[in-house]
């Protein structure tokens, strides 16, 4: 049989953990005439359901074991997975191995676990997935056969295709690539928790880091150069890496390291503060009683390099402030925690300004501090010190 072709689906193997949407998807798939056999909690919850899934023990003819550790590595469930179909049959007719289309899997919550304050290592232990993982793998290996899906966002469009006469190889290939980025994932978080070396300060031998691409810009710090922007998934509190664009043109390369500098900075004033950046240097900071004097002070330090800046401020923006800003002078992009209501629409008749904002600005966002040299990668925790001037010395 073809290769590249769209298949059709007539057995499917669901084990998940994150149980969103499941029941629609399994319904779905019962619908369109397709076997379904599960494991532990999720066959309950299809059987509870209403869904004729059969068990994955049934299959196996061995009961799950050692609490549940021991479940789907068997060869029926994996030959079932792995089996090319143009020339593996003869064996799977041999030992009775079913063919396996469709492997729908997510992984044990390990990195929601070790973020648990209340949860034990053995707790993380526990939550090291390895059935899921071989499943997931299998599947991801033998995509010119076998659909593999990892998440409920892909429930909709897998069903969809499904529909419309088999799943494309196109789709299993984007699949499969979203299967071992998946695996890619889970494996550095948990190399990276056990690596954890106490004497090192927690810097583990070997780091595993992973970012998500938001977007491709349109060029890098010079038009000559190529760039993309990448989100840590993992982040917590307020930076740019968690903002939120509402309105104005696509963010630029220099735009997004600017807005960095200019909200890492204002972030450390306690007082409603104003800080303006143009090429990665404050040209202007001020605080007062409002953001529209702060703005104003901050203007006046250096109006020449405030002209297509980046402006940031440590309170939610509002129409005062706004309508001062857009008539004095050219903006690239103002970031602030929160707009007022009316913000918005004042923006949308200035397309080509970009308006972001970003969560309360309570305290620094602390998080690892990355620095890239050629060949090598600095780590830090974030400055989050100060000092009162009480513990200051004058040494001259």
């Amino acid at each position: 049989m073809p290769t590249t072709g769209s298949i059709q689906v007539r057995r499917a193997l669901l084990s998940v953990s994150d149980k969103t949407n499941l029941l629609e998807f399994a319904q779905d798939l019962n619908d369109l005439g397709v076997q379904l056999v599960s494991t532990g909690g999720t066959f309950r919850a299809l059987r509870e359901a209403g869904l004729p899934a059969i068990e994955v023990s049934c299959v196996t003819e061995f009961p799950e074991v050692m609490d549940g550790r021991v479940k789907t590595l068997h060869p029926k469930i994996h030959g079932g997975i792995l089996g090319r179909r143009d020339r593996d049959q003869g064996v799977m007719d041999e030992y009775g191995i079913e063919n396996i289309d469709l492997v729908c899997v997510n992984l044990y919550p390990f990195r929601e676990t070790i973020e648990d304050p209340n949860k034990t290592h053995q707790d993380a232990i526990e939550n090291i997935d390895i059935g899921g993982p071989a499943m997931l793998r299998s599947a991801a290996k033998n995509h010119q056969f076998v659909g593999i899906v990892t998440s409920p966002h892909q429930y909709e469009p897998v069903v969809a295709e499904l529909k419309a006469g088999g799943l494309s190889f196109e789709t299993r290939k984007q699949l499969a690539k979203a299967a071992f980025q998946h695996t890619a994932e889970y494996d550095g978080a948990i190399a990276n928790y056990l690596g954890r070396d106490a004497n090192a300060a927690h810097y583990p031998e070997k780091l595993f880091i992973h970012f998500e691409r938001d977007s491709v810009l349109r060029y890098g710090e010079n038009p000559h150069q190529s760039a993309a922007f990448y989100r840590d998934p993992g982040i917590r509190g307020s930076c740019v890496g968690s903002s939120v664009q509402l309105t104005g043109k696509a963010l630029s390369f220099n735009n997004i390291a600017d807005t960095d500098a200019a909200l890492e900075c204002v972030r450390q004033f306690d007082e409603p503060a104003c800080v303006i950046v143009k090429h990665a240097n404050p040209c202007g900071v001020a605080v007062d009683c409002s953001i529209l004097v702060a703005y104003e002070k901050a203007f006046e330090t250096d109006p020449t390099s405030a002209f297509g800046g980046i402006i940031a401020f440590n309170r939610p923006l509002d129409t005062k402030t706004t309508v001062r800003i857009l008539e004095h002078q050219f903006v690239e992009v103002i970031i602030s925690p929160g707009v007022d209501q009316g913000v918005v629409e004042l923006f949308e008749k200035k397309p080509s300004v970009r308006l972001v904002t970003v969560c309360a600005l309570d305290q620094t966002c602390v998080q690892a501090d990355y620095r890239r040299i050629q060949g090598g990668l600095l780590v830090q925790d974030t400055d989050t010190g100060s000092k009162i001037e009480s513990e200051l010395t004058c040494v001259t």
